[in-house]
């Protein structure tokens, strides 16, 4: 069996990325209304602030702050991903594995996570949600993404603010493509 080490910072900003099993899927913008219910029910049961969020047709990118003192956001996520799947009618034929574990087979076991350690950190990851959607090949520009927290950022920053460009993921640091003139 294997043994996670995750952060465990109480009141900690994170990055986290949650996908479900099926890439192909479009689960989560064909039941967004239901996912936002669960979240909602979720932030009550167990509070923790959404700093940013873009959900995807198979998967969400989220910012949390915890609150100080708390550091479990593995609870919420269990929380979270039990009250979506389990609104959800059974969709398609389960493992043995799957009915021991009373999944229903929506959503990726894990999820990613990394904790924030800096205000550049913090920026990096905000801009990888917001452009998100035009890394998917889903829209040519982030403001045109329904459901993105990019509307909530520009609609309380001020008048000037812009939408931040499509950043390719070779240009954000992550040196995860060469640059062509290396």
């Amino acid at each position: 069996m294997s043994k996670y080490i995750r952060s465990q910072t109480p009141g900690a900003t994170y990055f986290f990325t949650a996908r479900l099993a099926d890439s192909r899927s479009t689960l989560l913008t064909d039941e967004v209304d239901l996912l936002r219910r669960c979240v909602r029910e979720t932030i009550t049961r167990y509070p923790f602030a959404i700093d940013a969020i873009v959900i995807l047709p198979a998967a969400i990118h989220t910012l949390w702050t915890l609150p100080e003192g708390d550091a479990n956001f593995s609870t919420r996520w269990s929380f979270l991903k039990s009250q979506f799947s389990r609104a959800l009618p059974d969709l398609s034929a389960r493992t043995k594995t799957q009915c021991d574990r009373r999944e229903k087979g929506i959503w990726q076991r894990r999820f990613w996570e990394h904790r924030i350690r800096s205000a550049h950190d913090l920026a990096l990851h905000r801009t990888l949600i917001h452009t998100a959607p035009v890394q998917a090949g889903l829209v040519d520009r982030p403001s045109d993404w329904t459901w993105t927290s990019l509307h909530r950022d520009l609609a309380t920053s001020d008048a000037t603010a812009k939408a931040p460009p499509p950043v390719r993921f070779s240009t954000m640091g992550l040196k995860t493509i060469a640059p062509a003139d290396a």
